[in-house]
């Protein structure tokens, strides 16, 4: 009954024009992203930036278009370079209207107009290299991926400024993909090789309301993994030649997830983005249908991700064979695979996870994985990005060692597969949808960050308004101001980490308080200007893996609330491997406003080898080391790789 009772409620998540960010730490991203990140792949789409890998995504249009003459360049996903970008600026023109990125915006919405076939139709990589194999090779040519991401930037700009040019593109460009695939008697029962299209369909259902767009959705879902092999059998089609040879085909049906049907799968295998691209439309086919049989799918395809193949960072796939998930508990750090476009995958997923069951679960791994391997993927001057986010680190490994040279340090200016990037700028960009979910008669607080925000409560205008301290600091204060006296409830998340926590209503403590699914439930009429404080205790704390993680047996990390620590060779000299930290060592918490314009370091107490006893011999039957005793400092996670080349490590082995 519980489960059928989450199906009726219908969550509703800020606007991003509505919800004003006031963090000085989001802030800081924020704005990076509206004023560094979004110009800085702007140049690059345009190749207008010397010595990054050259993009030519906005050229491909131009030739696509019959403006300029030349060849396709790049992945065959180009495309999805310049969507990306796409989103994020309608996310970031939202939030900051501007008229000279609206422009831009309108620039390359021509393009997309002039490049788009008659038939609505819209790739560059095939109207310009192989217009007479559309829809020929689903398996490794993106096409419906692509779609997917045009779709979902139409959706965005639409939201951002009620122009709906772009999203009749999109509209044009699905009825026609609507006339090709299905399950009617002559279209093709084809699907994406690379799912995303799915996801972008709900989106666009939501905004138009029209039932084709998620039929469509659920049929590219539900037709996966059947037999006779559809990728099989167009590979046989068209005469057995590959875009890639000796590639994707080789990988295996669960690379893709198509070695099931979906509603049979309980395990995350293959793909990592390609999985949580599919499990978040999977969820959000459930939630809209009603679905409970999909509803344990996901379930228990999330339970699988977070129990048994995530790293602490929130990072996931670990396999740089296939960017794909390994077997369980398999967590290499220094092959740590881990691209950024996975836990953006993930932080999908986990929320439309809450939007179904309300739990504050997913939120922790939304915020574990925001805090860590989303904003540790850029640099903290955005102009340059990691593919993979590994744990551990030693340069002269990656350039030498075959097995860890996708690791690349320091972090990259730009990709020829450049899907990170502008995945995180989207992300970013729209973070206020994150921080609040609300009912006619309820709102969560999900995310402690610093914000004003305006909504309507059983047809009551409320504001909202948030001062944070966290993660750092204990304090969030919290104020609701209302015209007249409003009932509803409040839900406050309480994060995992906290060891305690305690509850002020206008200066007196809660004493009796109500506790469902993570959250402090706070029912009751609120008046203009009452105030809520809730003192969260998030210590500094050792943390450990589960014994199955056979590199972190005997180690330990560190952990502030959601904040990752690591020790990094610019603060404790190289060879961070002879490193021991005291089993008996206090976590001192403090702020050092030099390193890197402020961090929250943490300094503990440990042992360095004395190189003085190593000795030439390289084998003996007894090597004592000798300990030196040194302190320990560890920055945050997200910090690390911005001071130079060097050595990182996030596990740290412990000692008496």
């Amino acid at each position: 009954m519980q489960q059928e009772m989450s199906f009726l409620k219908l969550l509703n998540v800020p606007k991003i024009r509505d919800i004003k960010i006031n963090s000085d730490f989001w802030n800081r991203y924020i704005n990076l992203i509206k004023e560094v990140v979004v110009p800085y792949q702007w140049d690059i789409l345009n190749d207008k930036v010397d010595g990054v890998e050259k993009s030519s995504a906005i050229r491909n249009f131009k030739i696509a278009a019959g403006l300029e003459q030349g060849d396709f360049y790049g992945m065959v996903f180009q495309d999805s370079d310049v969507y990306k970008w796409l989103e994020a600026a309608s996310y970031v023109l939202e939030s900051h209207y501007d008229e000279e990125l609206d422009r831009k915006i309108n620039e390359v919405i021509d393009l997309i107009e002039k490049a788009q076939w008659d038939d609505g139709y819209i790739n560059t990589y095939f109207t310009i290299k192989e217009p007479q194999n559309r829809w020929t090779n689903l398996q490794e040519c993106h096409e419906l991926y692509c779609a997917g991401h045009l779709i979902e930037a139409a959706v965005a700009y639409y939201n951002a400024t009620g122009n709906d040019r772009l999203l009749n593109i999109a509209k044009k460009f699905v009825d026609h993909i609507n006339s090709i695939f299905g399950p009617e008697e002559g279209k093709l029962k084809g699907y994406p090789g690379h799912q995303e299209i799915e996801l972008a369909l709900i989106k666009l259902y939501e905004v138009t309301k029209e039932e084709g767009y998620l039929n469509l959705a659920r049929y590219f879902i539900e037709e996966r993994g059947k037999d006779p092999y559809y990728f099989d059998l167009e590979w046989e089609k068209r005469g057995r030649t590959e875009h890639w040879p000796g590639l994707i085909r080789n990988f295996g049906r669960e690379y893709a997830q198509t070695h099931l049907p979906v509603r049979k799968q309980r395990e995350a295998v293959g793909h990592a983005v390609r999985a949580t691209y599919m499990y978040s439309a999977m969820a959000d086919i459930a939630r809209i249908t009603k679905d409970e049989e999909l509803l344990d799918t996901c379930k228990a395809l999330f339970k699988d991700i977070v129990t048994r193949k995530m790293y602490i960072t929130g990072g996931i796939g670990a396999s740089a064979y296939a960017e794909s998930f390994s077997f369980e508990y398999d967590l290499p750090n220094d092959r740590a695979y881990a691209e950024t476009c996975a836990s953006v995958g993930l932080i999908f997923f986990a929320h439309r996870m809450f939007l179904i069951e309300q739990s504050s679960h997913y939120y922790d791994i939304i915020e574990q994985t925001l805090y860590n391997n989303i904003i540790a993927s850029m640099s903290l001057d955005g102009r340059s990005y990691f593919y993979v986010n590994p744990l551990e680190v030693v340069p002269r490994a990656c350039e030498k060692r075959h097995d860890t040279q996708h690791v690349k340090v320091p972090r990259q200016r730009w990709f020829g597969c450049a899907c990170c990037p502008p995945n995180v700028a989207r992300l970013l960009s729209s973070i206020g949808k994150y921080v609040y979910a609300h009912s006619a008669n309820e709102l969560y607080v999900n995310l402690y960050i610093s914000n004003e925000y305006e909504l309507n409560m059983n047809g009551d205008e409320v504001k909202i308004y948030i001062n944070s301290e966290y993660p750092f600091g204990d304090n969030v204060f919290i104020k609701i101001d209302t015209k007249k006296p409003v009932y509803f409830d409040l839900k406050l998340r309480i994060p995992k980490w906290c060891e305690s926590f305690k509850v002020y209503i206008n200066d007196r403590e809660e004493g009796k308080i109500v506790k469902e699914k993570g959250y402090i439930v706070l029912s009751r009429i609120w008046n203009g200007n009452d105030e809520i404080l809730l003192k969260l205790t998030t210590l500094p704390k050792k943390i450990r893996s589960h014994p199955r993680v056979r590199d972190n047996i005997g180690k330990i990390t560190i952990m502030k609330g959601p904040i990752l620590y690591c020790l990094e060779e610019a603060d404790n000299g190289p060879n961070l491997h002879e490193l021991f930290i005291s089993k008996d060592s206090k976590l001192e918490l403090k702020f050092e406003p030099e390193i890197l314009n402020g961090l929250y370091v943490i300094y503990a107490d440990g042992f360095r080898i004395d190189e003085e006893d190593f000795g030439d011999e390289l084998y003996r039957d007894e090597y004592e080391y000798k300990l030196l005793p040194v302190k320990l400092k560890f920055i945050p996670y997200y910090a690390w790789a911005n001071r130079g080349k060097g050595e990182m490590r996030v596990w740290i082995s412990e000692i008496r």
